[in-house]
């Protein structure tokens, strides 16, 4: 958590980043469903932040190869219930698998987080493109980088 009581969003995602890259490879061959498997990995990591009361919601886009999840974190300031008034914080988080071109991923992932965004009243918006490459190295899939569209930003985390 941040001073203000918010989560440390970066922190989680970095966190999220290393415990992929040691452990993917035997939770990824148990899922039926490939394509699922590294979601549901990301899902799941980030749902012990529920144990600290916040909530995740889902909204899938089938077909689109796309999951999104919305983080609800209520705000916690020394002396002051979390429930007093104050507006939840929210924290978008899209997920999508490596097709092709990267920035074109990036680009159309960027433009899905924003109108997530915008629908949800998100904060913060964070894309985690996946990418499934086995001749890859880690090195070359795990990155953090900005990208910004009409002066809106999103961190962009690969995995």
């Amino acid at each position: 958590m941040e001073p203000d009581g918010d989560l440390d969003m970066d922190g989680l995602l970095a966190g999220f980043q290393d415990f992929f890259r040691e452990h993917s490879e035997h939770w990824i061959e148990r899922f039926q469903y490939r394509e699922a498997g590294p979601q549901l990995l990301l899902q799941a990591f980030l749902h012990r932040i529920v144990n600290g009361g916040g909530r995740i919601e889902r909204e899938y886009a089938l077909g689109r190869r796309r999951t999104d999840l919305l983080i609800v974190w209520p705000p916690i300031r020394p002396g002051v219930a979390a429930d007093a008034g104050m507006p939840a914080r929210r924290h978008v988080v899209e997920c999508q698998i490596l097709r092709g071109s990267l920035e074109a991923t990036i680009r159309e992932g960027v433009e899905h987080t924003l109108a997530y965004m915008d629908r949800c009243r998100g904060e913060s918006g964070h894309l985690v493109v996946f990418d499934r490459d086995e001749s890859k190295p880690w090195e070359e899939k795990l990155y953090r980088r900005e990208e910004s569209l009409d002066g809106r930003a999103v961190t962009v985390w690969g995995a």
